[in-house]
């Protein structure tokens, strides 16, 4: 497979073969779907979320999604709640599994109340099972978040660096804080939970939503009986939200280095490849795996290896992060950068939709041109109209036939904190 790539981790002190973990949810509720996910090749679990006894009650239906054209599942909605089955069964199957497999990571998800006698008592029974790390549930948008649970928990950072501080205080292992995006301001969470203590965290969690209305019955997705309540969204759909809400945790002043688990959307090893040059030290994989079994981990592990080789890495550490530098403010972004599209008449295929898109809510920067004699319409950019938003390149159906071209304009950096059309730009020295 690979000659050079060594797809190993050390996250937070957890090490696993690679980094491709199953998140907490039902592909890792029990024994036997996380030794069929080991046999695959993953490099480690979550369990799913373990609380107090008696354990939570779940309905039916519990899923519903968002559909691309033939029938591809873009988003994922589930109203399930945490582990159903009892803390003594699941305890019983964690420590049976890391036995079996020693050098696989195995975290163990928690969520009880906000108080501190809940989590001195679970800690100690989750620490003799031979897990390696155990993450914090403060995410989960339905169903926990009115028992003071879960998102509740998650959205107040007081609370977040309560609980954590809490973990470190009566156990040894490595706390990871798993962090809900139902908040305005992901880095207010993420510092908490470093204060208190986190020795990671991981994001995103599921967001908020409502995937569809059954306009016969009046009722959303999915169906309990007549009714049906908010879930937590999450798939391919989520990946963007997902990505932008790592930076921002890598990039801040406040949390920079903290080690950072990425969630959100991935299917294969460029989305993998991609959180972790935002910072991610590992991934975590859910949707992807409900929808195509554990299989997809050996072309994760086989795509990303291969990359690797072909861009000089030799492990994940040399390549994490690396996109963090380039990622900025808007204000800070070159003013004076400019490109242009440009259409490739090779490649063509003369449908109109770049300049129907143009014409009609952009900058009227694509001419249609149509031969007399032949009738043949053909379609070329107006360099002085372009201004570069990339629209005509996004519609076109044709891969590779609008490029953007950058332009030398001669001129120098300026961003828009110095720019002169700024009314409060700062005041930038001139030479004498």
């Amino acid at each position: 497979m690979s000659n050079l790539a060594d797809l190993s981790i050390d996250f937070c002190g957890i090490k696993s073969p690679n980094p491709f973990w199953l998140a907490s949810a039902p592909p890792t509720d029990k024994a036997y779907n996380v030794i069929r996910a080991f046999e695959a090749g993953w490099g480690g679990v979550v369990w799913k979320t373990l609380g107090e006894d008696p354990p939570a009650v779940n309905v039916s239906s519990r899923y519903s999604a968002i559909y691309g054209k033939n029938r591809e599942v873009i988003g994922f909605n589930n109203i399930e709640l945490i582990t159903d089955r009892s803390l003594d069964i699941n305890l019983r199957e964690i420590t049976a599994v890391k036995e079996a497999w020693p050098d696989r990571a195995i975290v163990v998800s928690l969520m009880l109340p906000c108080e501190e006698h809940y989590w001195a008592d679970i800690l100690p029974k989750v620490e003799a099972t031979g897990a390696d790390g155990i993450e914090l549930n403060f995410g989960c948008p339905h169903g926990m978040p009115e028992r003071g649970m879960g998102a509740a928990v998650g959205q107040v950072p007081e609370y977040v660096g309560m609980v954590t501080a809490w973990c470190k205080k009566h156990s040894k292992l490595p706390v990871i804080v798993k962090l809900t995006p139902n908040i305005t301001d992901i880095r207010h969470p993420a510092r908490a939970a470093k204060n208190g203590g986190a020795d990671a965290v991981s994001l995103i969690n599921t967001i908020n939503s409502i995937t569809s209305i059954d306009l016969e019955r009046m009722v959303a997705l999915p169906t309990v009986g007549s009714a049906s309540t908010h879930g937590g969204y999450c798939g391919t759909a989520v990946k963007p939200i997902a990505l932008n809400m790592v930076a921002e945790i890598a990039r801040d002043p406040e949390t920079r280095g903290l080690p950072i688990s990425g969630i959100g959307g991935i299917n294969n090893w460029r989305d993998a490849a991609e959180f972790i040059a935002l910072g991610s030290g590992c991934v975590q994989v859910c949707t992807a795996a409900m929808l195509h079994g554990f299989r997809i981990v050996e072309e994760m592990k086989d795509g990303l290896a291969r990359w690797m080789d072909s861009q000089g890495y030799r492990t994940i550490e040399e390549f994490r992060g690396r996109a963090v530098p380039n990622t900025t403010d808007w204000k800070y972004l070159d003013m004076n950068f400019k490109t242009i599209a440009h259409i490739s008449q090779a490649d063509c295929i003369g449908c109109g939709r770049c300049h129907v898109a143009c014409e009609d809510t952009s900058h009227q920067a694509i001419a249609r041109l149509v031969d007399e004699a032949t009738g043949k319409r053909t379609y070329e950019v107006i360099d002085s109209e372009c201004v570069g938003c990339n629209l005509c390149e996004i519609t076109c159906p044709v891969q590779g036939c609008i490029t953007m071209l950058p332009q030398q304009t001669g001129k120098a950096y300026m961003n828009w904190t110095q720019d002169p059309r700024n009314p409060r730009a700062e005041q930038v020295p001139t030479a004498a």
